[in-house]
């Protein structure tokens, strides 16, 4: 007995879609297209501000328009060329965000300049060198894309990093005041002559780098229970190393250094990427009471957590005292001016507060543009934010998964604790807003963050090769021959 078999008709199943040259797309002119607006956005802004201002406009906003078009532009060539699959939505709102950072500490130079010539003093004004900072961090950027063609390189260094990351967290607690010096209550800088860096904006990625590499080798023994009480499966308590390692950490930081910030990061990431490696909710709240109980212990020892917190609660109470509630009254206050629409670009008074160009410029942002515009500034970072999350869920490996998750989750805990402070949802914390806020140490530390998320995007959209067969051209089936099959008896 015979049986007819058709040919198959239409394509191999789980072929994936290619363009019309058979090349996956890789989106490089969506890129190009947002970075114009962003660049579009950016040039608009300076001139309202200075229209605002001085009632004209000067050569200045020229220059300083193209040198954001130039850095920019080679930032998407370096891209094109390095991380062709990358995502195309990740570089342009960094660059927006990066150029309304500029626009600001432009306004605030502007205000600052007239306050400084009215009391006959001179002004350096901070634009031009953060014009040269992101020059410098996009050099870094590109190095990064460079030497780093697979993320899952950096699995081989992972206790190096750490080791590294630790070093450089502690080591402003160590030095002396001349070159690690106390600034704005916090310990966390070093200074040689005319330069500063914080160190802690590096060690924060190293650690994380060494986190997820070590989350991947021992993920099983995280994932195992040990006793259950009130029904709660608790972890073994010879697994609780790394998240008392994390807690250690951070409580040193925050009792040494004087930097509840960067205590806040640091655990509140680590805590995160071991959820997402165990999927056990427990893990959250054991880290949750550590955190609540290091909080509570430095309360009671220390006077600038203390102070910090009376801030918090009434700063209109301690308003006149030195290191009081001054800086966030003086930001509300703005905030109030501001209301939903704002004052408009250069129309405002965001001078009046304190590190209004660097841990105040979302309170500056607010004055200006409104509860509008820094809903719209937050939605950018939450766009970043998602972006890559989705790279992060889509790359084929564990550690890229971890990496690119706790990379992104530290962008979205950073613009948390900077408004939030602003704000007065939590305590005042001395972070920064990443791209934002004037400062070199932050533009490098998140630039090299940037650089590491685009190249886990590159491999997660980047099509596999040799791992599929090339579908065999099949004829139509008015024309397929008939192939006679014997069946077995």
């Amino acid at each position: 007995m015979a049986t007819p078999v058709q040919g198959a008709v239409g394509p191999a199943a789980g072929q994936s879609s290619v363009g019309a040259d058979g090349a996956a797309p890789t989106r490089r002119g969506t890129e190009l297209l947002l970075l114009g607006f962003a660049a579009f956005v950016v040039s608009g802004a300076l001139m309202l501000v200075e229209a605002n201002q001085e009632q004209t406009l000067s050569l200045r906003i020229f220059w300083y328009g193209v040198a954001f078009l130039g850095l920019f532009g080679a930032a998407h060539m370096a891209v094109r060329k390095w991380a062709p699959y990358a995502d195309p939505l990740i570089l342009p709102c960094v660059a927006l965000l990066n150029g309304l950072g500029l626009v600001m500490i432009y306004r605030i130079d502007l205000a600052l300049t007239e306050k400084a010539l009215r009391a006959g003093r001179e002004i350096n004004n901070d634009v031009p060198k953060q014009i040269l900072w992101t020059a410098i961090a996009l050099v870094l950027f590109l190095v990064v894309l460079v030497v780093i063609k697979d993320h899952r390189m950096l699995t081989k260094y992972s206790y190096t990093f750490g080791l590294v990351g630790l070093f450089l967290l502690a080591l402003p607690a160590f030095l002396p005041s001349f070159i690690a010096p106390t600034i704005n209550g916090a310990k966390i800088w070093l200074k040689v002559g005319p330069f500063s860096l914080q160190p802690g904006e590096f060690a924060k990625i190293l650690l994380l780098i060494f986190f997820a590499a070590f989350l991947v080798s021992k993920r099983d023994l995280f994932m195992a229970a040990g006793r259950r009480v009130l029904g709660v499966d608790l972890p073994r308590a010879r697994d609780l190393g790394p998240i008392l390692f994390a807690w250690a950490i951070s409580l040193g930081v925050l009792v040494f250094q004087k930097d509840l910030g960067t205590s806040l990061l640091f655990f509140g990431t680590i805590l995160v990427m071991l959820y997402v490696a165990t999927e056990r909710g427990i893990w959250v709240i054991v880290g949750l009471a550590l955190f609540i109980g290091g909080c509570l212990i430095a309360f009671k020892l220390f006077t600038h957590v203390q102070q910090r917190v009376a801030n918090w609660v009434d700063p209109l109470a301690t308003y006149a005292d030195i290191g009081g509630g001054y800086q966030i009254a003086q930001a509300l206050f703005g905030l109030g001016t501001g209301g939903v629409g704002g004052t408009g670009l250069g129309a405002g008074r965001p001078e009046l507060v304190p590190l209004a160009n660097t841990d105040f410029i979302a309170a500056a942002i607010g004055e200006e543009l409104g509860f509008i515009g820094l809903a719209a500034l937050l939605m950018v970072y939450t766009v970043l934010a998602l972006r890559g999350m989705r790279s992060a869920l889509a790359v084929r490996d564990t550690f890229g998964k971890l990496l690119g998750g706790g990379l992104s989750f530290l962008l979205v805990m950073q613009v948390f604790v900077v408004v939030g402070g602003v704000t007065k949802l939590i305590p005042m914390t001395g972070i920064t807003a990443p791209f934002l806020s004037y400062g070199g140490s932050s533009l490098l530390a998140n630039y090299i963050l940037v650089a590491l998320l685009l190249r886990i995007s590159d491999a997660a959209r980047r099509p596999q090769t040799g791992s599929r067969p090339r579908p065999v051209p099949q004829a139509p089936i008015a024309e397929a021959h008939t192939v006679m099959v014997e069946r077995p008896t």
